[in-house]
Formats: structure tokens, C-alpha cells, sequence
């Protein structure tokens, strides 16, 4: 791919709450490359499990751990990425676990699968992947790279839709240019997301909608006839019936099937609608592939991520900033960038007010590209100069919280430490 030297390597890691995988660009050719445990075996998916042997502090991972648990030898620990949401102890063989230093252990012990491959001398740096991400999801994915101790400070995250955006930014252009579906199976329902860009624009702006649909929960086929053919057919009428939605007016020429539900043994009337001219993949480990392509294009920017703007809905997209005097010239001071991950946009900073209570931002949406001021007024602020603290911080894609804190002036006016909040919505979604 010849992003990196041959000698350094970087690692996809998507975490699900079911199953993971990893991905990894290989040390001697530098193509990405999915990890298995089976060689020869396209069998991705790491279960998201830990098992604790009873009486000691032994533990399993991944399929280890389920089939210690199957032999009775251990207490199954499962949801490992829910738990850690929760943030409520679990107990475990009589003992009380952080549920964040649980999913720690599972990712380390993964990672560890890999050793015999690489050298973590030579690691450049990792990349996280979820379904989703949000402050909180995020906070516990750093503790969780904290806990591991990597040898980099490339330690990046990012959500399925943008690990979606860099899978496809690799591939040839034509599959890409006009809009690409993705399919993914998994739970209970299917998840679609269509990625499509607009050639007007200077650079191309990428986009992807999301949609999910319910669908019943993957289990193997039965084995009798009649229970197997009334299953099969469920499942190609309910597919097919969301194909029939999603491809009304889509001007697709690529589609991707990811998950394990997906099978040809269901998939009959269905795949012959979604095959008609278009060209169908079928594959369990885009994301992860995504996520180790996402880090390499963070550390090495191709010609093709130079050429396009990613705006999905993990994106700001507006710039916010603000109109100063900066020692006595008029000057603009950007806060927010447009294009940065809305979960990880953020700003602390301080600021002098010559006299009055009002904060003004200056937000540019990218779409309308006409600046817009929004104002904070705080009130009951003493009357004078003001030393003010700003912390800025989004509570989603399109949401700023802004918090002011009152510092006072010096000895002229102590603070008497008031806070003020407020919510800006900086444009209309979609």
C-alpha cells in the first residue's frame, strides 16, 4: 500500500459487544490483513469474552474462554463492552471487578494473540472502532488504550460509518464515485449505510446515511424441511422487502454484505435484486480493515483523502469561532473545526470582557457558507472588566454546550464563582 516502511506496522481494532476483530497492516508488505486463528480459515470474529477459572486468578479469552466455559472449568464473562458502559462492578467468583479493567484484560489478551507476527517494537500505532462513539464510549475506550500501555502515542477512535468511509476511500474509484451500500447483519436488525459524494464541490464532499431495520435475531437454520424452508423464506421476504425501500431511487453500483447472518442459503430472490446492476461483495471484516485503513491515512494522507472531504454524521460541520481585539487589532479566533470527530471537538480558553455581559461566536456551516452570530448573555455578571473561562464541549453532532466561568478582575473584583450554561445549536441536521 506503501503508506508505512516495511518494518512498521498498525493495528484496526473493532469492538463489538458480541464479537471483535483486529486488523493489522503486515510488517513485510504492508497490506492489510485481518487476523485469524485458525490459519488457512477466514474465521474473524473474536468473541467478546472473558472466562475466570474457579479458585484462581486465571483467565481465558475469545473462543478459550467459551469452550472453558462450555467444560464447566470457569465463569463466562460476557458483554464486556455493556458492562463497561454501565460502569457497575461485576462479580465474579465471589469477587467484585471493574467492568472498564474487565474489557482492559480482554482487549490486552487480544492483542496479545498477535505476537508471534509482530514485534510491538515496531508498532506506529492503533485505532479503535465501534458501532458508535459518544463522550462516554469514548472516555472508557481511553482508559482501556491507557490500561494496555501501547508503545505509541498514535492512539486514535472512530465509529463504523467513518471505518465504512475509509474502506471505501482504498478502493477502486469506480466503486465508489456514485453511491455505495453497505449491509450489515447483525442482533436484530440490518444496518444499512449508503455512502455517496458530491463531484461538484471543490474538494469532493463524502457523506453516509445511516438507517437500521428490524430483523429477526441470526440463529442457524433448523434442520427439518418444513421449518427450514418457512425460515429461509421469512428471511428473503423480509430482506428483499428492505431492498425494495432502500434501492427506490439509489443510483448504487456497489453493495456490501457483511455479517454472518448473511448467507446464500437465505439469500435467493433477495441477492438477485440487489445483484441487478450492481456489484455485490460479501465479506465479515470491513470494519476492522476500515479502522487500520483510517490510522494509516491519519498517519501517511494519500492522494485520495487529500481529494475528498468526509462529512459524516460523527462530523462537525460548521467552524465556530469568535470576533477579538487582540492587542488593540481586530482578529478572528477559531475555536471549532469543521470535519473534526463532534465526540472528541472541544476548547477550553479565556477571555477578557472590556465591559458588558455578552459572549459572542461567530458559527460557519459548511453547507451555507454564511456566518451566523450567536450569542451568550451572562447574567447578573458584575458590572466592569471580566476575566472569563470558556469550556466548550458538543453533546452532538450539531449541539455546543458552552460554559462561562466568572474569574473575577485581579483585586479589584474577586470572583464569586458563577457558572453560567447554555445550549447552541449551531445548524439543522440533515
Amino acid at each position: 500500500m506503501g503508506f508505512l516502511s516495511s518494518d512498521k506496522i498498525v493495528i484496526g481494532f473493532d469492538l463489538g459487544n458480541e464479537f471483535s476483530q483486529i486488523s493489522y497492516s503486515h510488517p513485510q508488505t504492508g497490506e492489510v490483513e485481518t487476523f485469524t486463528q485458525t490459519a488457512g480459515v477466514e474465521n474473524f470474529n473474536i468473541p467478546t469474552v472473558l472466562c475466570k477459572r474457579y479458585g484462581v486468578n486465571q483467565w481465558f479469552v475469545g473462543k478459550e474462554a467459551l469452550q472453558k466455559s462450555h467444560q464447566e472449568e470457569g465463569i463466562l464473562v460476557d458483554n464486556l463492552l455493556a458492562l463497561a458502559i454501565d460502569g457497575e462492578e461485576v462479580s465474579i467468583d465471589g469477587e467484585n471487578f471493574n467492568p472498564i479493567a474487565l474489557l482492559t484484560l480482554f482487549v490486552k489478551r487480544c492483542i496479545g494473540l498477535l505476537g508471534q507476527m509482530i514485534s510491538w517494537d515496531k508498532l506506529e500505532g492503533i485505532l479503535f472502532t465501534c458501532e458508535m462513539l459518544d463522550h462516554s464510549i469514548l472516555e472508557i475506550l481511553q482508559q482501556v488504550a491507557a490500561g494496555c500501555k501501547f508503545k505509541t502515542d498514535h492512539i486514535f477512535y472512530q465509529s463504523h460509518t467513518e471505518s465504512f468511509y475509509y474502506y471505501m476511500l482504498r478502493q477502486p474509484k469506480e466503486l465508489w464515485l456514485s453511491q455505495s451500500l453497505l449491509f450489515s447483519y447483525a442482533g436484530n436488525c440490518i444496518k444499512m449505510y449508503c455512502m455517496d459524494c458530491n463531484r461538484k464541490a471543490t474538494p469532493m464532499v463524502a457523506y453516509i446515511e445511516e438507517k437500521a431495520f428490524p430483523f429477526p435475531y441470526w440463529e442457524p437454520l433448523p434442520l427439518e424441511f418444513e421449518a427450514r424452508n418457512q425460515k429461509v423464506g421469512e428471511l428473503d421476504i423480509g430482506f428483499l422487502k428492505i431492498l425494495e425501500e432502500t434501492l427506490q431511487g439509489s443510483s448504487a453500483g456497489s453493495a456490501f454484505l457483511i455479517g454472518d447472518g448473511f448467507s446464500k442459503e437465505w439469500m435467493k430472490e433477495s441477492l438477485k435484486l440487489l445483484c441487478k446492476n450492481r456489484r455485490v461483495f460479501q465479506g465479515n471484516n470491513l470494519f476492522s480493515k476500515g479502522a487500520c485503513l483510517g490510522l494509516l491515512e491519519r498517519l501517511h494522507k494519500s492522494k485520495e483523502a487529500q481529494e475528498v472531504v468526509f462529512l459524516g454524521n460523527d462530523k462537525l460541520k460548521a467552524n465556530v469561532g469568535m470576533d477579538l481585539l487582540h492587542r488593540g487589532q481586530s482578529s478572528y479566533l477559531a475555536l471549532l473545526d469543521a470535519g473534526s470527530n463532534w465526540y472528541e471537538a472541544a476548547k477550553e480558553l479565556e477571555i477578557y470582557l472590556q465591559d458588558g455581559n455578552v459572549i459572542s461566536f461567530l458559527v460557519t456551516p459548511l453547507v451555507e457558507k454564511v456566518s451566523k452570530v450567536v450569542q451568550m448573555t451572562l447574567q447578573d455578571l458584575p458590572l466592569g472588566p471580566a476575566r472569563i473561562r470558556l469550556r466548550l464541549l458538543l453533546e452532538a453532532e450539531n449541539e455546543l454546550l458552552v460554559e462561562a466561568e466568572d474569574l473575577g478582575f485581579g483585586e479589584m473584583r474577586p470572583s464569586k464563582g458563577q457558572l453560567w450554561k447554555e445550549k447552541i445549536t449551531l445548524y439543522e441536521r440533515g
